[in-house]
């Protein structure tokens, strides 16, 4: 990740950097989001949290402490541009995404590099190492199999109000929803394996 640009040496805020290229920005982790949901219309820091918790925090998290300072680092690179509209007597700053800004997005969703795919799970890494303590295994796979059951209630949720999304998230939640129902019978059907293994062996 790039180091933040210095407030004094970037562009005059709400000003775009003329026709300078930005398909190769290195667009931090956080960034992607941001540029993403700013062009899903979800335009202030508190939009973009809001959304993030109901949609991306399923695989892809951002906070309120990495998304404030990205926002303001973002237009001082000239990707965003930013407006005051308070609103109920607060402040508040609305962005929108500049030509380089949608350049940059474009250039990361066009970009052939590998994508990266990470799963970081307590109940896997219970399982990988249960051969120290095998007698607990099947107990860990139920656990697992709950957890993966709540989330799947969520995503129904979420579904409920499919026919309004557009469509690269509606295709991510038919995704994560296979993927959680692909968990929770993979579960299921190796507790009872596991169980009539257990059985045969007394």
């Amino acid at each position: 990740m790039k180091p933040p640009t210095d407030v004094n040496s970037g562009p005059a805020r709400g000003t775009d950097v003329g026709s300078e290229p930005s398909r190769d920005v290195d667009l931090s982790a956080t960034a992607r989001v941001i540029l993403g949901m700013i062009a899903l219309d979800n335009r202030t820091g508190y939009d973009i949290k809001t959304v993030v918790d109901k949609s991306t925090r399923y695989f892809w998290a951002a906070s309120y402490g990495q998304i404030y300072p990205e926002l303001r680092r973002l237009e001082q690179q000239g990707l965003l541009r930013g407006s005051s509209q308070p609103s109920g007597g607060r402040a508040r700053t609305v962005y929108e995404l500049t030509d380089r800004g949608r350049q940059a997005l474009g250039g990361w969703l066009a970009s052939p590099a590998d994508q990266l795919f990470e799963l970081r799970s307590e109940g896997m890494l219970k399982l990988f190492f249960s051969d120290s303590l095998p007698e607990c295994r099947v107990e860990n796979l139920a656990q697992m199999r709950a957890g993966q059951e709540r989330k799947l209630a969520q995503l129904d949720e979420i579904r409920e109000h499919a026919t309004e999304m557009h469509d690269g998230p509606r295709l991510t939640l038919e995704l994560g929803t296979g993927l959680t129902q692909f968990l929770i019978n993979w579960c299921l059907e190796t507790e009872s394996r596991l169980a009539a293994e257990s059985k045969t062996k007394e």
